[in-house]
């Protein structure tokens, strides 16, 4: 991954090449399509060193993956391409079935690093 591309446009990048619709923070459009990400930011750290002073920033994000029928595929796509990306996979998790719109949700929370 580019040190200089911030992780939640490259996550943005990695999801519009699956051809999966993504929003940060809501996903608004409508009507809702089958099968889309909600990127949402977790952590913007600076990696203090010896000298005190920032030497690397860490970034996280989650990416909340909302599936109508199996999302198994769509878990496995997305999984595939961070990882060839270089996006660091730090947890997958099922968080459940949504019963009054019909949506798995499952979440997939990454890291980043970049040298300063």
């Amino acid at each position: 991954m580019s040190e200089s591309i911030p992780l939640l446009e490259h996550l943005t990048t990695t999801c519009e090449k699956l051809d999966l619709p993504v929003r940060v923070g809501l996903f608004t459009k409508t009507p809702l399509p089958e099968a889309f990400v909600v990127l949402t930011p977790l952590v913007d750290t600076l990696a203090l060193y010896g000298d005190n002073t920032p030497r690397a920033q860490i970034e996280e994000a989650r990416l909340s993956v909302y599936a109508r029928g199996n999302y198994l595929t769509l878990r496995d796509q997305l999984t595939a391409a961070l990882l060839a990306a270089g996006v660091t996979i730090t947890s997958r998790s099922y968080i459940g079935f949504e019963d009054e719109t019909s949506y798995h949700h499952y979440a997939i929370d990454t890291q980043t690093h970049h040298l300063l």
